[in-house]
C-alpha cells in the first residue's frame, strides 16, 4: 500500500489521532484532507463564530503538518465527490475517517463507503476520536443506549480507555494534489466581538493552564457565574483540537474532587452522543414527547425577541444572553437558566432556543445542544420533566453579589449587591433612573401557564 487519505472532520489535531496514526502505519504517503462540506452550509450550521474558529483550526493544523514535512489539502463542495476525487488523484487505496453520531454524518459515511468501494478504495472508520467511550460501547441489557445518565456514568467510569497516541514526527504527502487556500476569519459578518481563538496549539495551551491552576477548584466553583471558573474547553472538544481520551487521562492523573467533577462533564458529552447515535431523530423531535403545544414565533414573537436580545427584565437571564452574543459562549449555568426561562416560563418551543444557540455558540454541537435543550424542556432524558429553574433564586445562589449581572448588563452597574437581581423592587429615583425593562412576564404567571399546558403537573 502506497497512499492513504485521512479525512479530517471534527478532529482537527495531530495529537492522539487514531485515523492519522493508522494511515501512517499502513501507507508510505498520506493525504491529510479537509472538505468544506456544502451540505453543512446548506443546513444552516455554518455560523460565523464557528467558521472563524474553524479557520484558526485549519491554519494551525496545516502549520503542524508543515513542521512535519506535510501539508493540509483543503477542498470544498460535495464531500463524497471531493474525497473520491482526491483518492483518485493520489491513487489511494484507503480512506481513514473518525466516526460521528448525527444522522447527517451517518448517512454521509454510508454514501462515502459505497462510492469509494465502487472505485476499489476501502473506508476505515475509527472510534474514540471524538468521544472518550464510543456510542454503544456500554449499553443496558434491555436497550441499545442508556436513557438515564447516572447508570450510564457508572458503566462509563468502569470502561477501560485506550492509551493516547503521540503526534506523528513526520508526514509525507504526495506531490501534485491540489488544494484551495486556507480560509480566514477576517471579514466574516456577524462574528461575536470576543469570540475565542481556535486551533490545537491554543487548545493544548489552555488545557495545560487549566490542569495547572483551574481544575482543582472545579467541584466547588463550576457554578460560580461571576468567577468564570470553567475550563472553556468545549469549543476545542467540538472541533476536536483536543482529544476526549487524552483529556480524561490527564484529568484523572491530576486527581481530586475537581478532576472527578470535570471528568463527569466529559461523560455527559459522551452520554448525549450515545443517545443521538441511537436516536438521530432527537436532533429535531422530542425524545420523549409530552404532547406540548408550544408557543411559536407567531404566537410569542415579542417574548422570543426579548429573550434573544437579553431584554426580558430578568437580569441573570439577560446577562447570559448578552454574554452569548458577545463571546459566542455561555456559562453552563447560564445555559440551563436561559433554556428553562424560554421553555418553562415563556413556554416557547425548545427548537427555537436550540436554533438560536447554534447560530452563536462556537461549541454549537448538535448532540450536546439539542439534548441539553430537551433536558431543560422536559422532553429529553431528565427524570424530572417538570423541573423549573427560578431565575431569581438561581441568581442569588450562583451570583450572590450580582457581579456577573453587572458585568453584562451595564444598565445595572449602579445597583449594589444582590439587589441587581430584582431591580423592579427598587423604588423612587433609584428605579426611575434605570434604563432597564420591566419583566416581560411574572414568574408565577409563566409557571401557571406551563402547568396548565402540562395538564396541571
Amino acid at each position: 500500500m502506497n497512499v492513504s487519505v485521512v479525512l479530517f472532520t471534527s478532529d482537527l489535531r495531530l495529537h492522539d489521532h487514531p485515523p492519522l496514526r493508522a494511515a501512517l502505519d499502513g501507507a508510505r504517503q498520506v493525504v491529510p484532507l479537509f472538505v468544506r462540506d456544502r451540505a453543512v452550509d446548506g443546513a444552516g450550521f455554518a455560523a460565523p463564530n464557528r467558521l472563524a474558529f474553524l479557520a484558526d483550526c485549519l491554519r494551525d493544523l496545516d502549520t503542524g503538518l508543515r513542521e512535519r514535512g506535510g501539508r493540509l489539502v483543503v477542498r470544498s463542495g460535495n464531500l463524497v465527490e471531493e474525497v473520491c476525487r482526491v483518492a483518485a488523484e493520489a491513487e489511494a487505496d484507503e480512506v481513514h475517517l473518525a466516526a460521528d453520531v448525527s444522522a447527517h454524518a451517518q448517512r454521509r459515511e454510508e454514501r462515502l463507503r459505497r462510492a469509494l468501494e465502487a472505485e476499489g478504495v476501502r473506508l476505515h472508520v475509527h472510534g474514540t476520536v471524538t468521544t472518550a467511550v464510543d456510542p454503544g460501547a456500554v449499553a443496558p441489557a434491555s436497550s441499545d443506549h442508556f436513557a438515564v445518565f447516572t447508570p450510564y456514568f457508572r458503566r462509563w467510569s468502569q470502561y477501560r480507555l485506550r492509551d493516547p497516541l503521540a503526534a506523528p514526527r513526520a508526514v509525507r504527502v504526495p506531490d501534485g494534489i491540489g488544494s484551495e487556500e486556507l480560509p480566514g476569519r477576517k471579514g466574516l459578518p456577524g462574528l461575536s466581538p470576543r469570540s475565542a481563538p481556535g486551533g490545537e496549539t491554543e487548545g493544548r495551551e489552555r488545557l495545560a493552564v487549566w490542569l495547572r491552576s483551574g481544575i482543582a477548584a472545579y467541584a466547588d466553583r463550576h457554578d460560580d457565574l461571576a468567577g468564570d471558573a470553567t475550563s472553556r474547553l468545549s469549543p476545542h472538544l467540538h472541533f476536536g483540537t483536543l482529544s476526549p481520551v487524552e483529556l480524561v487521562h490527564r484529568a484523572r492523573a491530576a486527581g481530586g474532587p475537581g478532576a472527578e467533577a470535570f471528568v463527569r462533564q466529559v461523560a455527559w458529552r459522551d452520554f448525549h452522543r450515545q443517545v443521538l447515535a441511537a436516536r438521530p431523530e432527537a436532533a429535531a423531535a422530542d425524545y420523549r414527547t409530552r404532547h406540548d403545544r408550544w408557543r411559536s414565533e407567531r404566537t410569542a414573537g415579542a417574548d422570543i425577541e426579548a429573550w434573544r436580545e437579553g431584554r426580558t427584565g430578568y437580569p441573570v437571564v439577560d446577562a447570559a444572553m448578552r454574554q452569548l452574543r458577545e463571546e459566542g459562549w455561555m456559562h453552563n449555568r447560564g445555559r440551563l437558566l436561559t433554556a428553562s426561562f424560554l421553555t418553562k416560563t415563556l413556554y416557547v418551543d425548545w427548537r427555537i432556543g436550540a436554533r438560536h444557540f447554534l447560530e452563536l455558540l462556537v461549541d454549537g454541537d448538535v448532540a450536546n445542544n439539542q439534548l441539553n435543550w430537551q433536558w431543560m424542556a422536559g422532553t429529553g432524558t431528565d427524570s424530572r420533566p417538570n423541573r423549573v429553574l427560578n431565575p431569581v433564586t438561581q441568581a442569588r445562589r450562583y451570583d450572590p453579589e450580582g457581579a456577573y449581572v453587572r458585568r453584562w448588563v451595564p444598565e445595572l452597574e449602579g445597583v449594589a449587591g444582590a439587589a441587581a437581581h430584582e431591580p423592579w423592587k427598587l423604588t423612587g429615583p433609584d428605579r426611575a433612573a434605570l434604563l432597564y425593562p420591566e419583566p416581560i412576564v411574572g414568574l408565577s404567571d409563566g409557571l401557571d401557564r406551563f402547568r396548565r399546558a402540562r395538564g396541571g403537573a
